[in-house]
């Protein structure tokens, strides 16, 4: 699947494109199952650490980071040079707390230019009832800045905040069955609310940039080619031999804390900005 020129259009007006499918419902709740059992496994959920670049510890992440159902349209829209920068869970359990406040998703991404997208692919139904990523249309075209809410219930790394005024009554429910994706532009204004339901809500969220985009500090970081041409300004990423293979994990160890130490820089870069 790829875009037609109105949906490219609508994307490059609205900010956003929702919904797209990627998968049916019964392949999705195979991944689903998939998820559960690793949950099982490891204390009933998957570790924070692990879910930043989830697709270099778990196979089948990596296939779907590299789906071509999700790679087709974001090449459309980014152009034929893709990589995948980070790829985590949003997960909210039925009655959990947890919101994800108004933000522009490349805020703290430290890149050379804001010229990326998220693919927010649904593992359950995402409605308002369970908190559905909320979007405010039109906002994708400036920078804004952010501040940090200190709300530890807020799921954002930097549990940050946009400073700017977001006109509730416009904000569009993102709604998605299993098996669908949205697609947001990194600098379009987006949140969501906690989950009221009985429902659990769990999405992966695949950050996507094109190849010419490169990081702002001296260190190149990782990233992994997801189609056409590697322009060579990140250090390539490998994809795990098994689920939480050691060899996987050693790598990812090393990812992680570069990742860690470029992401937090960036917090600290826009607290005193």
């Amino acid at each position: 699947m790829t875009l037609d020129p109105d949906q490219i259009a609508r994307y490059r007006r609205e900010g956003f494109l929702s919904p797209l499918t990627v998968m049916t419902e019964s392949e999705m709740a195979v991944r689903l199952r998939a998820l559960e059992e690793i949950e099982r496994s490891r204390a009933g959920r998957l570790a924070p650490q692990h879910n930043i670049k989830a697709h270099l510890l778990i196979p089948w992440v990596w296939d779907l980071v590299h789906h071509p159902e999700v790679v087709e349209p974001v090449r459309a829209l980014l152009g034929p040079d893709v990589l995948c920068w980070a790829a985590g869970f949003f997960d909210k359990r039925p009655g959990d707390q947890k919101f994800v406040s108004w933000h522009q998703d490349s805020t703290y991404w430290g890149l050379s230019e804001p010229d990326g997208l998220t693919a927010w692919v649904a593992l359950t139904p995402s409605i308002p009832e369970n908190g559905c990523m909320r979007v405010s249309p039109r906002t994708h075209h400036t920078p804004l800045a952010h501040a940090d809410t200190g709300d530890r219930a807020n799921m954002l790394p930097g549990r940050e905040i946009v400073v700017a005024e977001v006109d509730e009554a416009a904000a569009i429910d993102i709604i998605l069955t299993p098996g669908e994706m949205s697609l947001h532009h990194a600098l379009l204004i987006h949140g969501s609310q906690p989950n009221t339901s009985g429902q659990r809500r769990c999405g992966l969220a695949i950050r996507y940039i094109p190849g010419h985009v490169t990081r702002r500090s001296s260190e190149a970081g990782s990233a992994t080619l997801v189609a056409g041409r590697d322009h060579g300004h990140f250090t390539p990423e490998l994809p795990p031999e098994a689920a939480f293979h050691p060899d996987a994990l050693a790598r990812y160890a090393v990812i992680q804390r570069q990742w860690m130490r470029d992401v937090f820089s960036e917090f600290s870069r826009g607290r005193t900005s």
